[in-house]
C-alpha cells in the first residue's frame, strides 16, 4: 500500500473543479467506505468556501450538519452561498449535493482578528512522534479485527501515544482520552487553505474513539454502530499539517444513544491550533449471553 499514492489522492480530492460562480465539483478517492467519508466532505466544503472568497481571510469556524450519506461512485457538488464579504469578515454556506439531494450543509466563518488576549489549555504530556509506533505496527495481527482500518485510504500518518481501541480491548483496559500525532505523508503545497483542509479532513478521525474506550470497547471486537450527525471546528492559529500536530480528544458525555467527542489540535510547541466538537449516534449491541443448559 503506497502512502505517497494515498497522499496524492488526498490532494486530488481537495483540488475542486469550479463549474460556475457558485458551484464547485469534488471527486472521491479510489478507496472509500460504503458512504462518503465525512472528513472528506467537510474538507471539500471548506475548500469550496475558501476558494469563493474575494480576498484572503483566515478561517475562524466551520460547522457541519450531516443529513444523508454520499455515494462514493459519484462526484459531489458544492453550492456556495456568499452571505457576507467585508475586509476582515466573510461568511459562507455550502450545500453539498448529489443527484439533487442535500447531503450536508456547512457554515464557514472567516475572520482576520489581529492581536488580542491569548491563553489556551495546556497540551498533554505525551511521547514525541519519533518515539510513538507507526499505525502499521499497531494494526499488525489485527487485520481481521479492524479490516476497514487496514484497507482504508491513509494519506495521513498517525502515531498513537496510547494504545488504540483494538489493543486496549485485548488488554481489558479502558481509557477516557485518545492522543494521536498526525501529519500528511508528504509536503503539502504552500497554501494555507490546503493545510487547514487537511486538518479538517483529519478531525473526523479518532474523535469518537473515547466514547467507546471509556467503556473498554473497541471497533471490530464489539458490535458498535456509529455515525456522525454534526461536527464543528474552530481555527485559532494557522497550521502546517505536513508537520507533526497532536490531536488530543476525549468524550465529556454519552446519553440517549448519542455521544460527544471533543478535542484540540496542538503544535509541537504546545499551542492550541484548533478545537473540535463532534456529535455522533453511537449504539452498542452487547453479545447475547449463552443460554444455560436446561436441566
Amino acid at each position: 500500500m503506497s502512502s505517497q499514492k494515498d497522499f496524492d489522492e488526498l490532494l486530488a480530492v481537495l483540488d475542486l473543479t469550479q463549474r460556475d460562480e457558485t458551484t464547485y465539483v469534488g471527486s472521491h478517492p479510489s478507496r472509500n467506505p460504503v458512504r462518503t467519508f465525512g472528513g472528506q466532505m467537510m474538507a471539500q466544503a471548506f475548500v469550496a468556501a475558501s476558494r469563493s472568497l474575494s480576498h484572503p481571510v483566515p478561517p475562524s469556524a466551520l460547522s457541519v450538519h450531516f443529513i444523508a450519506g454520499g455515494d462514493p461512485a459519484q462526484d459531489l457538488e458544492f453550492h456556495v452561498a456568499r452571505l457576507r464579504d467585508e475586509r476582515r469578515f466573510a461568511n459562507r454556506r455550502v450545500d453539498v449535493m448529489q443527484n439533487g439531494q442535500l447531503l450536508t450543509t456547512a457554515m464557514v466563518s472567516f475572520l482576520a482578528g489581529g492581536r488580542g488576549l491569548e491563553h489556551g489549555v495546556e497540551a498533554p504530556a505525551v511521547v514525541a512522534p519519533s518515539a510513538a509506533p507507526p499505525i502499521d505496527d499497531l494494526l499488525a495481527g489485527y487485520e481481521k479485527v479492524v479490516p476497514h482500518f487496514v484497507s482504508a485510504l491513509r494519506p495521513i500518518e498517525w502515531r498513537y501515544t496510547n494504545d488504540p481501541a483494538w489493543i486496549l480491548r485485548d488488554k481489558g483496559g479502558s481509557l477516557d482520552h485518545n492522543r494521536v500525532w498526525m501529519k500528511t505523508h508528504a509536503e503539502l503545497p504552500d497554501d494555507p487553505v490546503v493545510h487547514a483542509a487537511a486538518m479538517v479532513y483529519s478531525s473526523d478521525t479518532t474523535v469518537l474513539d473515547s466514547i467507546i474506550t471509556a467503556h473498554g470497547l473497541s471497533w471490530g471486537h464489539d458490535r458498535i454502530f456509529a455515525v456522525t450527525t454534526n461536527h464543528s471546528v474552530w481555527f485559532h492559529r494557522p497550521v502546517r499539517f505536513d508537520e507533526w500536530v497532536l490531536y488530543s480528544t476525549t468524550s465529556p458525555v454519552a446519553a440517549d444513544s448519542r455521544g460527544l467527542g471533543t478535542g484540540h489540535f496542538f503544535d509541537q510547541q504546545g499551542q492550541v491550533l484548533a478545537t473540535v466538537v463532534q456529535e455522533g449516534i453511537v449504539k452498542y449491541f452487547p453479545a447475547r449471553a449463552t443460554a444455560s443448559a436446561s436441566s
